[in-house]
Parts: structure tokens; C-alpha cells; sequence
């Protein structure tokens, strides 16, 4: 049996990767990248795709022709992010370096931050550092585009645990609402043959209001919130917390 940590742990991404970040995750990239009206950037924009992972946006956000960073914190993650570069033949700058001090100010027009990415440090200040790291590596001008699951869809989706199989492969994942709705702890469980990983993530839960607040704290103007990447309303119908805000000045 093997113990993995939380997010700041490689052997997590490496053990759970293939759930994580299955080929259908990055064909779902690639037609996000096609049809959403809130990923259409402007030619050779340059873009900050800041916890990157594995390149599910990088890699074919540099095949569109824009001018692409991604930054990571695991090593792992960025082998197999340089990797998908090199086999796509798609040139993309990546950087390890942790999310809260990564500097590059005035260096981007796009900061994105996807598939819920943030609020996993343990101080809540140093999520909102991070937000104010996005605002800062944008240019006057710049978009900054997060995504993650609001606090309103969890509410939906906590129980009962999910299991996923992946050909012998079996994983549980059970969630457990915290600290009366302002954190989520999510219990992984996934069996190989007779091989057992366990995992325990713990992270920030925001709803639309309270992410709203934080991007304003952080200088942000013209904050949007949409319910999917689609530009749908952030309501009974939304599948995503997708925020959308301006660095003005």
C-alpha cells in the first residue's frame, strides 16, 4: 500500500495521472480551445497558462500560433508537458516555479488558470496572492480566465463517492465538506491488481460571490462569471465556475 500526499506531492500526479489527465481530457481541450467564445484569443497573443500540468492547454494553444508559457510546480508534470511539446511539434516556454511567486510583470495578454487549479494552499492568503500573481504578469489590457467547480456544483455533486474504472484500473474518489462550506476534502482510493494508493487532497471551495470579491481584491476590473466555457449564465444550468476579468491599469 502506498500513501501519497496532497497536491504539493509528485507521486500524486504520477499515481493518478492517467485519471487525471486522460486522452479525452486533452481532445475536450482542443475542442474548448475551438468553439468557446471566452478561449478566442487574438493572434500570437501571449499566453500564461499557470498550472499547467501535462500541457492539456499549452500544447495546442501553441499549435494555434500564440506565444505560450506554462508553469508548473512538478517536475513530473513538466516532463510529460515538454514531452507532448516535442511529439506535437509545438514550441511552448515551461517554467517550474510555484504559483504564488512566478514573476513576470506586464508579460502576458492571457493568464488562464484551468480545471480547478486553485485555492489549494492551506493559507488562504496565499490563494489570494495568487490571483494577484495573475494580475500582475498581465499586461494593461490583459484576460485572465479561471475555471474551477463553484461551491453552488459541489453542492450537487459531494455524494455518493464516484468510481471510475479505467481498463483494470479502479478509482474512489469520496469528497467531505469542511470548515462549514469553505474547504473540500477529497479521499482517493485506487486500486492496481493487488496494489492499493491512497490520496487525500484538501482545498479552498469558492462560490461565484466570493471569487468575485478576490479578483477585485487582486485590482481586477470588468469581472465576469459564466456557467460553462460556452458563455452560459452562472446558474441552475451552469456546469463550470468560469471567471473572466480585466487588468485595466
Amino acid at each position: 500500500m502506498t500513501r501519497t500526499g496532497g497536491f504539493q506531492d509528485d507521486d500524486f500526479w504520477t499515481e493518478f495521472h492517467d485519471f487525471l489527465f486522460s486522452e479525452q481530457r486533452h481532445a475536450q481541450a482542443e475542442d474548448l480551445l475551438r468553439t468557446s467564445p471566452l478561449l478566442s484569443f487574438p493572434p500570437g497573443a501571449r499566453v500564461l497558462d499557470l498550472c499547467c500540468g501535462p500541457g492539456v492547454f499549452t500544447v495546442p494553444l501553441a499549435r494555434r500560433g500564440h506565444d505560450v508559457t506554462g508553469v508548473d510546480l512538478s517536475p513530473a508534470m513538466l516532463d510529460r508537458a515538454r514531452e507532448r511539446s516535442a511529439d506535437a511539434g509545438a514550441h511552448v516556454t515551461y517554467v517550474r516555479a510555484d504559483a504564488r511567486a512566478y514573476t513576470a510583470p506586464g508579460g502576458f495578454d492571457v493568464v488562464l488558470n484551468m480545471f480547478t487549479s486553485f485555492g489549494y494552499f492551506e493559507d488562504p492568503a496565499d490563494n489570494a496572492r495568487v490571483l494577484r500573481t495573475m494580475h500582475t504578469c498581465l499586461a494593461p489590457g490583459g484576460t485572465l480566465v479561471l475555471d474551477l467547480a463553484g461551491k453552488e456544483l459541489l453542492a450537487r455533486r459531494v455524494t455518493p463517492p464516484k468510481v471510475v474504472r479505467r481498463g483494470d484500473d479502479l478509482l474512489v474518489q469520496t469528497d467531505t465538506v469542511l470548515d462549514d462550506w469553505a474547504r473540500l476534502r477529497s479521499d482517493w482510493v485506487l486500486v492496481r491488481g493487488d496494489r492499493v494508493t491512497r490520496a487525500t487532497l484538501v482545498w479552498f471551495v469558492y462560490s461565484a460571490v466570493e471569487l468575485r470579491e478576490m479578483a477585485e481584491q487582486a485590482g481586477f476590473g470588468r469581472v465576469e462569471v459564466f456557467g460553462g466555457f460556452d458563455g452560459r449564465p452562472y446558474d441552475e444550468n451552469a456546469e463550470r465556475l468560469v471567471l473572466r476579468a480585466v487588468r485595466e491599469t
